[in-house]
């Protein structure tokens, strides 16, 4: 039987902001979305990468098994957006739940689908990165559209799957308090929502952009300060979820 291939950008064999614990991050590569802050432009080309088996992925991960036992921590699938590839995501989470690993999925949530339903059937959580709340700015933010992301955090919800929602703060661009606001309300109506992580915006990925021949929108685009942070913090603690 031939076997499941899928692309491969990179991995991270300690990572340690991608879910609880010590985790192997695979970064696999694809991108639908084109956001203005993304500092991995590098995966977007889905014809990019390495050419992996889940054989050979999962070879990699077990590896690191003791210090995922040990720290609580597990593997988790980020790009790019790891949903470009749901049947290779899916077979990698199916053998790693089989070694007692834990799954976690990075995603936007814009592709849902049928394979995206089967995907989260083998997935213990999801890190949700809501771009934007406010439609508008959403896909100004994107490309995209916002809707798909809110129906796949319904979806998680009616599964009962536990969700860490991340939200990156850009000045200028995120940081609209009325949105944040609006969005923490909704979120309280979101049982398995865990919890809220605010990521500050950084430029640590510029460079790719420009060795690309891309156009990085952000050039002056500053870090948020603490004040900010401050106050986007207090409005998502509205949403009675812990906010990191």
């Amino acid at each position: 039987m031939e076997q499941l291939t899928g692309r491969i950008h990179s991995f991270e064999s300690c990572g340690t902001v991608d879910g609880p614990g010590i985790r192997f991050v695979v970064f696999l590569q694809g991108c639908p979305l084109r956001c203005q802050y993304c500092h991995n432009a590098d995966t977007w080309d889905p014809e990019e990468g390495k050419l992996s088996t889940v054989e050979e992925i999962v070879k990699e991960i077990v590896k690191y098994k003791s210090y995922m036992r040990f720290s609580g921590g597990g593997v988790t699938l980020t790009g790019g957006e790891p949903l470009m590839q749901p049947d290779f995501v899916r077979e990698i989470f199916v053998e790693c739940q089989r070694q007692g690993i834990h799954t976690a999925l990075d995603t936007s949530g814009f592709l849902f689908h049928d394979k995206a339903k089967a995907v989260l059937e083998k997935t213990d959580l999801v890190l949700l990165d809501i771009k934007n709340f406010n439609p508008e700015r959403y896909h100004k933010l994107t490309g995209a559209f916002l809707e798909p992301t809110l129906a796949f955090l319904s979806y998680t919800r009616e599964r009962n799957i536990p969700v860490w929602v991340r939200y990156v703060l850009v000045p200028g661009l995120t940081d609209n308090l009325e949105d944040i606001e609006a969005m923490a309300l909704f979120l309280q109506d979101y049982p398995n929502v865990e919890k809220i992580e605010l990521l500050p915006f950084h430029k640590m990925g510029e460079y790719k952009w420009e060795e690309r021949g891309l156009a990085y929108q952000l050039k002056e685009a500053k870090e948020p300060k603490e004040e900010l942070l401050k106050k986007v913090r207090l409005l998502l603690e509205k949403s009675g979820k812990p906010v990191q």
